[in-house]
């Protein structure tokens, strides 16, 4: 009978080394003691890849405002795709109109509350700042503390830092006008056309 260690066991199940445990130490997976680490059976493994799904697959789609409506529907369904490609079943999709910013997200309110329940393995989006403008690192952080990993299909590295520091400020500007006279208002329309115009001209 073959054993495979942890690592190579999530590995070969897509999933990470903490949510593994997790689900050895719960009971979900069949697993072997050998000393201080665990090694789990090669028949165990193709159970789990036979359509017995190991972990729940969200995705997470945002878009800033309602006028991105078909950008939003094209970043789900790459979304979808990509997952589809994985081999990821996937059981939840989740989707906000609104700013970066916002905290207040309806749909990453219910992802936390999937996060938190255990209800979700992995979360996965197309690049870091639609999940979060600022803080990733440590929404990452909490996140694998309850054995959700976040995969996110676009690296930001091909981002020039003016470029990522021009997206910011665009995002304060919006998310404050929007505060300031209302999401869907002429007024912030016209203050963050400006503000992106200054921006051009620099």
């Amino acid at each position: 009978m073959r054993l495979y260690r942890t690592g190579k066991a999530s590995q070969l199940l897509g999933i990470s080394k903490p949510t593994l445990l997790r689900k050895i130490k719960a009971g979900e997976i069949k697993a072997y003691k050998v000393g201080r680490e665990y090694r789990i059976p090669e028949s165990e493994i193709k159970r789990l890849l036979e359509g017995k799904t190991l972990d729940k697959v969200v995705v997470y789609a945002r878009v800033s405002s309602r006028d991105q409506k078909e950008d939003l529907e094209r970043q789900v369904e790459y979304l979808k795709n990509y997952c589809s490609s994985k081999g990821y079943q996937v059981a939840k999709i989740l989707i906000d109109i609104s700013s970066g910013l916002n905290e207040n997200r309806g749909g990453l309110k219910q992802l936390f509350k999937l996060v938190e329940s255990g209800e979700v393995g992995k979360v996965v989006i197309t690049y870091r700042d639609r999940l979060t403008r600022f803080g990733f690192k440590y929404l990452e952080q909490y996140f694998n503390s309850h054995g959700v990993e976040i995969e996110v299909i676009f690296d930001d590295e091909d981002k020039t830092p003016e470029k990522e520091l021009v997206e910011d400020l665009l995002a304060i500007v919006t998310s404050f006008a929007g505060k300031l006279y209302g999401m869907r208002s002429h007024k912030k329309k016209r203050l963050v056309e400006a503000v992106k115009n200054a921006l051009r001209d620099d």
